[in-house]
């Protein structure tokens, strides 16, 4: 493609109307979840689609102020960005207002403003920039601790603020890691200590374990077939079990067989690790570590769920996975959503006719739970059209991310990319009961100033840069 010299010729004019359609569709939606017969001006600002509409106009001032900057500010100064979103970030927890039980936000007037919503895009900016640095390589230890310093900085300050649903975007950034040579067995565990903590809260430690334990016996026997040396294996487990079920007995019974089993499966592990080693075999060490891993990251689950999640989170899991019902309490969001959505039908009630939204049924109907408003007023294919353009705006910005001449323009659209796709994907979870109710916004659509110039400095840093692709910077 020949360059061209204007810069406005070069803007991906595509992935703007993409998001002026999703903002616009979205204040729709806000405006009809809350309308009301005595304010139906939609320029009235005591009501929410009137703010929204200032968000809006503010969000295309921004967008316009981002493009006619020179596309190397972005790269000079996003250490500096960084910083001075990682100081608000600290300062909030001493002067913020708290809300809901998160100190998440700076009064101004009587606006607030959130700036964890802001460390995205000022992360993706600092990781750009160092993953782009000469002889940067993924592989190095020390590379990969300072990138992990860098993307868990503001995820841990905003854990502070006891927003964990906001901290756990930051962990989509593992996406572009692995875009840019992150081996996949880093996926792999992820995915594994996803479905190990799932399983640890659904059933008990010691079943868990015999679970795992057998897992790892048929992987051991799976690499060595021969009999006699795959018997070994075992027996190691059974000696651990029975010498400290004597030791146990001897102390007059202080443990439960739960207790000893656990810890036999650690031991036995131990001295088939030592065994391996013994006679060279890597497979083997392998699957120890693993399963070591596998038990110590089992029984932390406990600790951390009870620990660090919020009494609302823990209760929202349990919602989820059907460990506990709670449909008037924890499970209130979820069912009243499901209802709305599933009695919009195929062509949905229609506009302004929404009954569970209309009668607040659906609480924050028009912020984490905008799209029931969509699926109860425009059915299955409302629905599917505004699914169906999230997922071409996100094709379409992993299309532009893959065209970028610079490593700096290519990581920060990827960033950009897994961002939204994080939200998008879970916020919809979310209202449909397949994730965990943890009070993301929608993308462009849910009620809010800080969400939306957010995303919206998030798009436009990275509209610009492809408009500069041609450049080197």
């Amino acid at each position: 493609m020949p360059k061209r010299n204007s810069l406005w010729a070069n803007i991906d004019w595509i992935t703007v109307i993409l998001f002026v359609t999703l903002m616009l569709l979205g204040w729709v939606n806000i405006y009809s979840s809350v309308f009301d017969q005595e304010h139906q001006s939609i320029f009235d600002t005591s009501q929410r689609y009137g703010k929204q509409l200032i968000w809006i106009g503010a969000a295309l001032v921004i967008a316009f102020v981002i493009l006619i900057i020179e596309s190397n500010f972005y790269v000079f100064f996003s250490y500096i960005i960084y910083g001075t979103i990682i100081l608000l970030l600290i300062l909030v927890l001493f002067i913020g207002v708290e809300i809901n039980g998160q100190t998440a936000w700076f009064m101004v007037g009587s606006f607030r403003i959130q700036p964890s919503e802001f460390g995205k895009f000022a992360t993706a900016l600092a990781l750009a920039n160092y993953m782009n640095t000469h002889g940067f390589k993924l592989q190095k230890l020390k590379s990969l601790a300072i990138v992990s310093l860098i993307i868990l900085t503001p995820a841990a300050l905003i854990l502070l603020q006891n927003d964990t649903g906001s901290a756990l975007v930051y962990f989509s950034f593992v996406l572009v890691l692995y875009r840019e040579g992150l081996s996949g067995v880093v996926l792999f565990f992820g995915a594994l200590m996803i479905v190990l903590f799932i399983l640890s809260l659904v059933v008990s430690n010691l079943v868990l374990a015999l679970i795992l334990l057998g897992i790892a016996l048929i992987a051991f026997f799976v690499l060595n077939p021969k009999f006699k040396q795959f018997l070994r294996i075992p027996v190691f487990y059974m000696a651990s079990f029975l010498f400290l079920f004597i030791v146990n007995l001897i102390l007059g019974k202080k443990y439960e067989i739960s207790f000893l089993i656990s810890i036999a499966s650690v031991v036995g592990t131990l001295i088939v690790l030592g065994y391996s080693f013994r006679k060279r075999l890597k497979y083997f060490a392998i699957i120890c570590y693993i399963f070591l891993g596998s038990i110590i990251f089992t029984f932390s689950v406990d600790y951390v769920f009870n620990n660090i999640l919020g009494a609302h989170q823990q209760a929202r899991i349990n919602e989820l996975l059907g460990i506990k019902s709670d449909p008037l309490g924890a499970g209130y969001n979820v069912n009243q959503s499901k209802i709305a959505i599933g009695s919009g039908g195929v062509w949905g009630k229609g506009f302004l006719n929404g009954t569970q939204t209309k009668f607040d049924f659906v609480p924050e109907q028009d912020t984490d739970f905008i799209f029931c408003t969509v699926g109860e007023e425009w059915g299955f294919a409302g629905s599917i059209l505004v699914i169906g353009l999230f997922m071409i705006f996100l094709t379409r910005l992993i299309w532009l991310a893959e065209r970028q001449r610079s490593g700096f323009s290519r990581i920060y659209g990827y960033s950009v990319a897994v961002i939204l796709f994080f939200h998008f994907f879970v916020n919809i979870g979310m209202t449909i009961g397949i994730m965990p109710v943890i009070g993301i916004p929608l993308p462009f659509f849910s009620y809010g100033g800080s969400s939306l110039w957010s995303f919206t400095i998030l798009l436009f840093i990275f509209i610009r840069l492809d408009a500069s692709r041609y450049e080197k910077f």
